[in-house]
Formats: structure tokens, C-alpha cells, sequence
């Protein structure tokens, strides 16, 4: 017997051979893959085999999918939950202690549309000396917690409300052109309250003092009936934009609240440079009933001697803007 090699060579068949030769592939298409016989059902239950794992695996990826989309959103709210304690940390602390609270009356939780929005920005280092060693002296939160006794305050003084300050340079002014009149000098923006209350010792005043937060509380809950000799607002925000008129301090609301903290007499000031805000005011003075214009025909003030010329009014004079004053009494 003859031994065959390892590696046998394989027949190259001749090219007769490959032109008789019958087409495999197409065989291969036409006949089954295999010819060994197989048990019935055994490809059903192979394929339902693989329905099952595959089956296993979309649910096994759902249930990562979803588990990943819970984790997610119990990130995202701890996140959300974590920011709100921040700011609603830096609402309640006061930037400087024994100063100015954040928000002392917590009015940011009312459901109340406000015509102010507090500002935060840089406080000078005089202005922080003076709030720090003054507040306690010339300084008052508005929190609604307490009535305040102007007489007391104010050491028997008549006492005018003034809501917005800006950097204090007029209120300042008119109290030492007037020592005889206390300015009870509410607003919002802290570099102001800082300088408003450094102006006030430099010159050595006693007629003013600054209160922090929403004037709305302060009428409204700290303050006496027939306690006001005036109210001033000048330059409030004109919110120009029409959704945002109702954000506008002049509203009939208002002018019901502060003619119940007004003595018989006592006089409303306001000046603005926005025209459709001037406007607005001498509509909603004039249809008031307990307040009456001071102009016999009804229309707008010229600038009264007390009232200073503002840095802010000038910048505006100079642009070709328009300031109306209008005064009116209660009645």
C-alpha cells in the first residue's frame, strides 16, 4: 500500500472538464442547504429561541434606558432644588451685617405684581462704611411686622414719603433746604441707600431716614392712617413695554392706599420724563375722587422751586426728553 502525502495536491481539473461541468451555484440556490433529514418543529423552535433572547435584550435595555432617564431627572431636580436654596439663601441674608436685609418682608412669595425689580451692583467702600455704621441709626427694613410711629421717628417733624431715591443727591438736598420736613426715603437699590445715607451725615441732617424694600408694604402695613404730609415719586420705572404697564406704580389700587395714609391737604408729587407715563398718571389722578389737581385747568406742573434739577433729569433735558410734574392734594 502505497502512503498518500500529507498535504495531497488537489486535481486541476482541464478546461473540457470545467465546460461539462454542472453550474454548483445555481444548484445551491435550487437545492436545500443540507440534505440530512431533520426533526419536525426544530427550526420553529430555534427561531422561537432567538425571539426570546433577542426579546430578553430590548427589555433589559429598556429597563437601563429607563433607569437612566430616572436618575436623570433626580439629578436635574436636585440640581434645580439646590439653585432655589441658593437664591433663596441670598434673599434672606443681608450683604452687610446690621445692614439692609435682602428681602426683609419676603415679598418676592406674594402673589402680587410689583412696579419695582430689585438691583444688585457694586457698592463703593464709603457707601458700605455708611451703611454699616448708620443703618442701625437712619436705617429701617420694610418687613410688616411692625406700625411705625412717624411722630417718634421723626421727632414731631410732618413727615413726606418719598418711593425711589435713585443715589439720593435730590432727597438729600431737599432735606437740608427744608430741616422742617422729614423724608422718609423708601427704595429698593443698596449703593443708593449707602450714599443716600453718607450725603445725610456729611451734611449733617437728622430729617431724613431709609427704608428698604416694597413701599406697597410699607403703606400698607406700617404705616397710620392720616400719618403723611406728602408722597413724591419721581422718575418711577415708566415700563414702556404694553404687557408691562400693569407693573406701573400709579394704578387706581395704589392711589386708594395712599390717600387712607394722607392728612386732609397733603400733596401727591410725581414727575416723569416718559410722556405716555405722564399721561397715564393725569388720567388716573384726575378720575380719582379724593384727589384734586392743584392746576386750575387740569393739566400738568411746572417744576417746583423744591424739587432739584436730578443729574438723571438733565442727561434727559439734553436728549430733547419732556419732564411733566403734576400735583395734586387730597381732599
Amino acid at each position: 500500500m502505497s502512503e498518500q502525502p500529507l498535504n495531497p495536491t488537489p486535481d486541476v481539473p482541464d478546461a473540457h472538464d470545467v465546460a461539462d461541468a454542472p453550474d454548483v451555484s445555481r444548484a445551491s440556490d435550487e437545492s436545500p442547504a443540507s440534505d440530512a433529514p431533520r426533526a419536525p418543529g426544530a427550526a420553529d423552535d430555534v427561531s422561537a429561541a432567538d425571539d426570546v433572547s433577542a426579546a430578553d435584550i430590548v427589555g433589559a435595555t429598556d429597563d437601563v434606558s429607563a433607569t437612566d432617564d430616572v436618575s436623570a431627572a433626580d439629578d436635574a431636580a436636585a440640581r434645580r432644588a439646590a439653585s432655589f436654596e441658593r437664591q433663596r439663601r441670598l434673599r434672606q441674608e443681608p450683604r452687610f451685617p446690621g445692614g439692609p436685609a435682602a428681602d426683609p418682608a419676603g415679598s418676592h412669595h406674594e402673589r402680587r405684581i410689583r412696579s419695582f425689580q430689585p438691583r444688585r451692583s457694586r457698592v463703593t467702600t464709603g457707601q458700605e462704611e455708611a451703611l454699616q455704621r448708620l443703618w442701625p441709626k437712619w436705617g429701617l427694613d420694610i418687613d410688616g411686622l411692625r406700625v411705625l410711629d412717624t411722630a417718634e421717628l421723626f421727632d414731631g417733624l410732618p413727615v413726606v414719603l418719598e418711593i425711589g431715591f435713585g443715589m439720593g443727591e435730590a432727597t438729600a438736598q431737599m432735606a437740608a433746604d427744608d430741616p422742617g420736613t422729614g423724608i422718609l426715603a423708601v427704595d429698593v437699590h443698596t449703593p443708593g441707600q449707602g450714599n443716600l445715607l453718607g450725603l445725610a451725615d456729611r451734611a449733617g441732617l437728622s430729617n431724613v431716614r431709609v427704608a428698604n424694600g416694597d413701599a406697597v408694604i410699607l403703606l400698607r402695613e406700617m404705616l397710620k392712617p392720616d400719618s403723611l404730609d406728602g408722597l413724591r415719586v419721581y422718575f418711577p420705572d415708566p415700563w414702556p413695554k404694553a404687557r408691562h404697564h400693569k407693573r406701573r406704580l400709579i394704578q387706581p389700587e395704589f392711589l386708594d392706599l395712599v390717600a387712607q395714609r394722607l392728612r386732609p391737604g397733603a400733596v401727591v408729587h410725581c414727575a416723569t420724563d416718559w410722556e405716555p407715563y405722564a399721561e397715564q398718571m393725569l388720567d388716573v389722578l384726575t378720575a380719582h375722587p379724593l384727589f384734586e389737581n392743584t392746576r386750575a385747568d387740569g393739566g400738568y406742573a411746572p417744576r417746583p422751586a423744591f424739587r432739584p434739577l436730578t443729574r438723571f433729569e438733565g442727561q434727559g433735558l439734553d436728549k430733547g426728553h419732556v419732564v411733566h410734574d403734576l400735583l395734586f392734594a387730597r381732599v
